[in-house]
């Protein structure tokens, strides 16, 4: 059993930086009290850790190969755990964001090197067996955050979802540290640091503009000037990547159908999938007055759905074009959000998010599996390891541009209901119905793309399935 402990070090750190996307959810309502914070606050919570996520993805692959993946994951796991740490111990909300915002750097640095280190440690058949339980523990991460949320901040108060964090890391690095394998370092990596600079400009100032303008109108001076910035930022890292040396991705990856119909898909999956659940908890417990478990288990159709699918559709998805369980997928989480948007009213109960939660679950189980495998055969084989960042990055993209999109729209419908004279329920209600529909449209939309774009590569076969399925074409990420 000694070979597994490198899959156990490399799981333990997966699931703690996955789980923490979705684990603050079902505790903002306490938060909130606890710390006397605006509703804007709760968005930046969430936000600014998928934000540093999605922007610290791709420098964390190039810092991998030039310290080695091994010591940049334990320094991540250690920063994780400081952060954590911190969090549980913020005194105000701004603490409590800027503590998550560390975090994110900690997990963009276990992130970026979990794949390599699992290909770097197995061979054959372990290896197969090493991505399937790797790839079902990523799956089933965050969507098992509002669970454990919910009986954390119950049982322990919401510091408890933070410093749950502290002991796992500690063992994951103490493993990590004896059993993962030393890697030689690559002097020719280099860090793109004005590309990064201008992707994490262009992506914090379109959030702020969008967490603003729903806050305060979108012909706000600080909204426009911020969607203003991030148009230039995004111009400037255009000009940054076309020029660089080493760049951060590769333009010319862009212009490839496939590849870009993956990235779009994979930010649209994120966003119609989990991007709600934030809403969804506020609603559960601050208007239904469920407890934060009770809270959390409301959501468990989704998680135990999504699971269930990924573990089986794992299996077999790799004899279908990778278009067809994406694709499908997608449109299978369209129909739960559209079903979400019909059965979510005034006068609902908990109740009425099963049946929407448990398609939604069977949707993400069908893309998990082969959004990163399909990413990386869709370009050539020596930008394999580019391409798995660039795709992990748009799914963090989606989520905190999601958070940030319907928290605007779900704020605009609660104050225009509640302006006019309806309850907070009817308000939360209808808010939920409008973010509910934009979250179909994205997936259904994501569906389209992926099917028109997205071609079996010419230029790279995956490996051959084995015990993993379609994860074992994930491989090509580390090297």
């Amino acid at each position: 059993m000694r070979k597994w402990l490198p899959l156990v070090a490399i799981c333990l750190g997966a699931f703690i930086l996955l789980v923490d996307v979705t684990i603050v959810n079902v505790a903002l309502p306490r938060m909130a009290s606890d710390l006397d914070a605006p509703f804007s606050s709760l968005q930046w919570v969430v936000d600014i850790y998928a934000l540093a996520l999605a922007a610290l993805l791709m420098v964390a692959g190039s810092l991998g190969d030039l310290f080695g993946h091994r010591r940049l994951y334990a320094a991540g796991l250690v920063l994780f755990a400081a952060a954590s740490l911190g969090a549980a111990l913020s005194p105000n909300a701004a603490a409590l964001i800027t503590a998550r915002g560390v975090q994110g750097f900690g997990g963009a640095a276990m992130f970026a090197t979990s794949a390599a280190l699992v290909a770097m440690t197995y061979q054959g058949r372990d290896r197969g067996i090493a991505f399937g339980v790797w790839g079902a523990v990523n799956g089933a991460a965050a969507a098992a955050g509002p669970i454990l949320g919910g009986l954390l901040t119950q049982g322990f108060g919401w510091q408890a979802i933070f410093l749950v964090n502290l002991p796992i890391a500690a063992v994951a690095v103490v493993i990590a540290l004896r059993s993962l394998p030393v890697q030689q370092r690559r002097g020719a990596a280099r860090l793109d640091l004005p590309g990064a600079a201008a992707f994490t400009l262009a992506t914090a100032a379109v959030t702020y503009a969008l967490i603003r303008g729903g806050d305060n109108g979108w012909t706000d001076g600080l909204t426009l000037a911020a969607f203003v910035v991030s148009a230039l930022a995004v111009a400037g890292f255009v000009l940054v990547e076309a020029r660089s040396a080493h760049p951060m991705i590769e333009l010319g990856l862009l212009r490839r159908p496939s590849f870009s119909g993956l990235l779009v898909g994979a930010l649209l999956y994120q966003a119609a999938a989990f991007s709600g659940l934030v809403y969804f908890s506020l609603w559960l417990q601050n208007v239904l007055g469920l407890s934060p478990i009770r809270g959390g288990l409301a959501l468990m159709p989704m998680a135990g759905t999504a699971f269930v699918v990924a573990a089986v559709a794992g299996r077999m998805m790799h004899r279908y074009p990778a278009r067809v369980p994406i694709g499908v997928g997608l449109f299978v989480i369209g129909l739960g959000c559209a079903l979400l948007a019909l059965t979510v009213h005034a006068s609902s109960g908990q109740s009425s998010v099963y049946a929407g939660m448990t398609v939604i679950g069977a949707g993400v189980g069908l893309v998990t599996p082969v959004l990163a495998a399909a990413a990386v055969d869709a370009v050539p084989p020596q930008k394999a390891g580019m391409a798995g960042g660039a795709m992990n990055t748009a799914r963090q993209l989606g989520m905190t541009l999601g958070v940030a999109l319907f928290g605007a729209v779900f704020t605009a419908r609660l104050r225009h209901v509640t302006g006019h004279g309806g309850s907070p329920h009817a308000g939360y209600a209808s808010g939920l119905d409008r973010i509910s529909v934009y979250a179909a449209v994205a997936g259904v939309v994501g569906a389209l793309l992926v099917w028109a774009l997205v071609r079996p590569s010419r230029e790279a076969a995956p490996e051959p399935a084995d015990a993993s399925g379609a994860f074992s074409a994930s491989v090509p990420i580390s090297e």
